[in-house]
């Protein structure tokens, strides 16, 4: 995979970040604008992310997802992504407990991606080293071998590291 594209789930102020770390590092990275703020809205294009404006194309148009929104939302947009039959690779990057963990993997599978549990520590990565993305499950071990390329190691090279098992 040349230049990965990632759909961001959803550019608040973590995510907004996230996204322009992976633009950063040369990633093309989707959002849906679609009922969010007016500050969402504005997060997104100074991290210079391309607006999609519905779930629905950002999923078609998508290798990866990667889920950063509140912890109580992330439930239920994981079924909103698996009921769009997304097959790429699903990034849970949302502070919940093992158990919504794997609920939200059953979610994801079910709807045939493969699921990677990750945890973001620290403040939105507006410098590097300050933030690292952790990837835990097998999903990591299958996506990050140099063959398949795994584009959130390259998006994250800089400010992040990470971290399989």
């Amino acid at each position: 995979m040349a230049s990965a594209t990632i759909g961001l789930l959803h550019p608040g102020d973590m995510g907004s970040m996230v996204g322009a770390s992976a633009r950063a590092n040369g990633l093309r990275v989707l959002w849906a604008s679609e009922g969010r703020s007016p500050q969402t809205l504005e997060r997104a294009a100074a991290a210079g992310l391309e607006d999609m404006k519905g779930l629905a194309p950002v999923v078609a148009a998508s290798q990866v997802i990667l889920s950063v929104c509140p912890p109580h939302a992330a439930v239920d947009l994981a079924r909103e992504v698996a009921a769009q039959g997304f097959s790429g690779i699903y990034v849970d990057g949302n502070a919940v407990s093992p158990q919504t963990g794997r609920e939200i993997g059953r979610i994801v599978e079910k709807g045939g991606a493969t699921f990677v549990d990750g945890g973001i520590i620290g403040p939105p990565p507006r410098k590097p080293g300050t933030t690292r993305l952790y990837l835990s499950g097998e999903g990591p071990r299958r996506c990050s071998s140099p063959s398949a390329r795994w584009p959130c190691r390259r998006a994250w090279t800089r400010p992040c590291s990470t971290s399989g098992g």
